[in-house]
């Protein structure tokens, strides 16, 4: 790797750290870089998967004061989330790319219209369930767990916009601000990285020049993310989420 591409991937990396803990899609400004500099798609996707974990920790700890009170909640949805980390990344190498490639861009269009609509779903599923005298659930039931860690096996396989998906999940199930949401997702995300990794370690090739630099880079980029980010507005964050997300989609339908 020359310096300039060692120059560059720590940049997306910065990048990609404040991204994730945001909304998501660091993996599209992280991926691309990395096949640039030679890497082939699998080791490129090993080595993003490794490399991007500081920086979902750094960006959980800026959320931790959004974190409180939610302990529980994150442990329940970890245990889905860590299962379909293992499955995705043992679908990485057991499957080809078209298998999933296919699924993708409907998983993050789907995903963006149910963030953009998640005020007006939620509000008419809690006037129902006032209208039925059913209380909210507060742990999102099944459904949520379900849905999380399907999202979980997509995260292990590649990860991008795999934020989003948790984002409009839990914003759809839970009767929570976004911020708070946005909090446990980026624990989520660390954890489905973190599993998917040690998997690999085990029984794939890593770039460690590239995973160092990534590393690097995105818990800087982590930290300045959860910064800036716990200052949004939820329409503000909302409107990232879908912007981000679009920009996410258009790169997958033009690979």
């Amino acid at each position: 790797m020359t310096p300039v591409e060692m120059l560059g991937v720590f940049g997306a990396g910065i990048a990609a750290g404040a991204m994730n803990a945001v909304v998501g899609s660091g993996t599209l400004v992280t991926f691309p870089v990395l096949l640039a500099t030679g890497l082939s798609p699998v080791v490129a996707t090993v080595s993003n998967a490794l490399g991007l974990i500081p920086g979902s920790v750094s960006g959980a700890i800026g959320y931790r004061r959004e974190l409180a009170g939610q302990g529980r909640r994150v442990r329940r949805l970890g245990i889905g989330s860590a299962a379909g980390g293992l499955a995705g990344a043992t679908l990485l190498l057991a499957l080809p790319a078209e298998a999933f490639e296919t699924i993708v861009p409907t998983l993050v269009g789907l995903a963006l219209v149910l963030v953009a609509c998640q005020p007006l779903i939620s509000g008419k599923l809690r006037a129902r369930g006032r209208s039925e005298k059913h209380p909210a659930r507060r742990d999102g039931g099944l459904p949520l767990l379900a849905g999380l860690t399907l999202a979980s096996v997509y995260g292990g396989y590649f990860a991008a916009a795999q934020g989003i998906v948790y984002v409009a999940l839990m914003g759809l199930l839970l009767d929570e601000p976004l911020q708070r949401l946005n909090a446990v997702k980026n624990v989520l995300v660390a954890i489905v990285n973190l599993v998917a990794a040690t998997f690999f370690l085990f029984v794939a090739d890593f770039d460690w020049t590239a995973v160092a630099l990534l590393a690097a880079g995105s818990a800087l980029g982590g930290a300045l993310g959860a910064r800036t980010g716990r200052r949004f507005r939820p329409a503000v964050l909302r409107g990232l989420v879908v912007v981000i997300g679009t920009v996410a989609l258009v790169q997958l339908l033009l690979r």
